[in-house]
């Protein structure tokens, strides 16, 4: 049902140089004139073979990733004498690299040492980064220098992009200095991108300050949006002020990458503001600023408004799909976004490892079972990438403990290659969750041996399960030991679980000392999981503290009012419960409804209850 389709890209530890020579004998049995009449195509050069309808052809074939083709213009050049020509040479380079075959561009590179410039140089380079072979591009652009062949302008935005330290970067640009390419657009604004990708914002600002002009779009853009994947959102939108005030006519990026930054603060109102920008811009009709729009208002909470964006769009892509299913699963409408990745699929549209990751936690929440089981069959049948692999199975993983199954859980766990500190949370508060304390306690201490080191969330799992399973001491033990073994100090949710832990095992007046000595203030769910305790137990005088306190924190919150008057019914005090229900009429606090979840056919569905 799935098909996909990827291109290895091989690394230059498995670099081995190719003969060529296969390459024309295969086009000589493909080419039947060329059987026939050998010496008399040899001598002749008409157009077809000519050396500019070769590099058009190569280029043709480098844009549409067509290797196989490529060889076959390569073997014509060989056999018509265009190698000779460092345009031939260029392209081929050009044509390797971008079908993936770098060890191919190789070999033509180092077959052509007497004809190499610095075009081929620039070629080879740029095949390097674009294959993420960043180490080989930086080590090709120093031999470079080492053969005598001066940089160019072309050169260094490629070498640039390789660049991964600091250092190796200010040593480019010291070169870039001498070459007198220091205010150079296309150069400054690869420079500012990569000073801003390494959270270099100091030497970013200075590249972009020293320009003497400013009025190039894409040196803003390059400032706006690596501003944005660094988190650093008020600076973009600083930049973006200025960029208007400067009456600089912003493009499709720039408006991606300021919308990009509205919807990270989450401020609505200005995100309507650029909205407008955009349609009286005329970029509201591309799908790339589509998407960053619903990205937008559902960031903002506005799922209306979003899905409006979306059924606007013409052509939707992967990227319109995802945006809405993401933005949906984010807002917690769990049925809209398996509603949604139904629609994606009647559409045509092949689930992604971005669909996944907002598609599995929907399962999760709604508990549908059957809907993840599909979706991690789809898993097993499409490859993704290595990458992606963890991240993945963990989302699989917290599905199936959600549903209670954890024996699926397990065995997705025993079979992962990589597992993070993630991949130990989730199997360990699934066990927690259903009651068995033992079993979490064993993969806590598994975990603490392979050498990962637990983090917070690991601590709310392994507290939470000495909660259910009734493990008071062992509870007791890992909340003192967290700072001073583990280097975690406790948060107020780990409090939360020990007075939870203690209510339980009636150890009433524990937990309140414990409450009472917490090292932040506790919040809500502190004072409501007390609360409980005390209301299960029947210490009234206990719960009237916890009662006070809750209220005074969270006087919207339904359930509050019902644990409270729950207390006060069940002493007799049904003068305060009269009380307690007028204050809910009067601030409008009304008890929602229950939501009991059932999957039927495939389908997920909710009945109140």
């Amino acid at each position: 049902m799935y098909s996909f389709f990827s291109i290895g890209r091989p690394r230059l530890g498995n670099f081995r140089l190719v003969d060529f020579s296969t390459y024309i004998y295969s086009w000589k049995l493909a080419s039947p004139a060329l059987g026939k009449h050998k010496t008399g195509i040899l001598s002749r050069r008409n157009s077809a073979f000519s050396l500019e309808s070769c590099i058009v052809s190569l280029q043709s074939y480098a844009d549409s990733c067509q290797l196989s083709m490529g060889r076959g213009v390569h073997s014509r050049i060989i056999v018509y004498g265009h190698l000779a020509s460092p345009l031939s040479i260029t392209s081929l380079i050009n044509m390797y690299c971008k079908c993936y075959s770098v060890a191919e561009g190789m070999s033509v590179f180092y077959e052509s040492t007497h004809l190499h410039n610095v075009y081929i140089y620039n070629s080879m380079i740029a095949g390097f980064t674009l294959n993420g072979l960043l180490d080989e591009a930086l080590e090709f652009y120093f031999k470079m220098q080492l053969a005598g062949i001066v940089p160019d302008k072309f050169t260094f935005p490629c070498v640039i992009k390789a660049c991964f330290d600091v250092h190796d970067l200010k040593r480019i640009r010291g070169a870039i200095f001498k070459l007198g390419l220091d205010f150079d657009m296309h150069i400054c604004s690869s420079l500012v991108h990569c000073y801003l990708k390494l959270e270099a914002i100091d030497d970013a600002l200075v590249v972009f300050e020293e320009l003497p002009e400013k009025d190039d779009i894409v040196l803003w853009n390059a400032m706006i949006n690596g501003c944005v994947q660094i988190g650093k959102i008020s600076m973009a939108l600083t930049m973006f002020r200025r960029l208007t005030d400067m009456h600089l006519i912003p493009n499709n990026f720039t408006v991606t990458g300021v919308l990009s930054a509205v919807a990270l603060a989450g401020e609505l109102y200005n995100g309507k503001l650029l909205h407008a920008f955009a349609v009286k811009l005329g970029y509201h009709s591309m799908t790339a600023v589509s998407n960053v729009l619903i990205d937008m208002y559902g960031k903002c909470g506005q799922l209306a408004d979003a899905m409006v964006i979306f059924e606007s769009i013409i052509e939707k892509d992967i990227y319109s799909w995802n945006s809405i299913i993401c933005v949906h699963e984010q807002c917690g409408d769990y049925d809209g976004t398996l509603r949604l990745l139904k629609g994606m699929l009647a559409s045509g549209f092949e689930p992604d490892s971005v669909t996944i990751t907002a598609a599995v936690p929907a399962c999760a929440s709604l508990s549908a079972l059957m809907q993840g089981r599909e979706i991690h069959g789809y898993m097993i049948r499409k490859v993704f990438d290595k990458a992606d692999q963890t991240s993945l199975l963990n989302s699989i993983m917290d599905m199936y403990t959600k549903c209670g199954r954890m024996k699926e859980a397990q065995c997705i766990f025993d079979n992962m290659r990589i597992r993070d500190a993630a991949s130990w949370n989730i199997l360990i508060m699934g066990y927690g969750m259903l009651g068995h304390g033992d079993k979490a306690l064993d993969l806590f201490s598994q975990m603490c041996d392979t050498g990962l080191k637990p983090d917070e969330i690991s601590f709310v799992g392994i507290l939470s399960a000495c909660s259910h399973a009734g493990f008071v001491s062992q509870g007791q033990e890992l909340l003192a030991a967290m700072l001073p073994r583990y280097g975690v100090s406790p948060l107020v949710e780990h409090y939360a679980c020990v007075v939870d832990m203690l209510g339980r095992a009636g150890q009433l007046e524990e937990a309140y000392k414990v409450i009472s000595s917490m090292a932040v203030k506790p919040n809500e769910v502190v004072w409501r999981a007390f609360l409980n305790a005390c209301t299960i137990h029947g210490n009234s005088d206990l719960a009237e503290i916890a009662a006070n306190n809750v209220l005074q924190l969270e006087p919207e919150h339904c359930g509050n009012y019902v644990l409270v008057s729950n207390v006060y019914g069940a002493s007799g005090r049904y003068k305060e419960v009269r009380e307690l229900r007028y204050t809910m009429k009067q601030q409008d606090v009304k008890k929602l409804p229950g939501r009991s979840w059932v999957e039927q056919s495939n389908l997920a569905g909710y009945v109140l209850v």
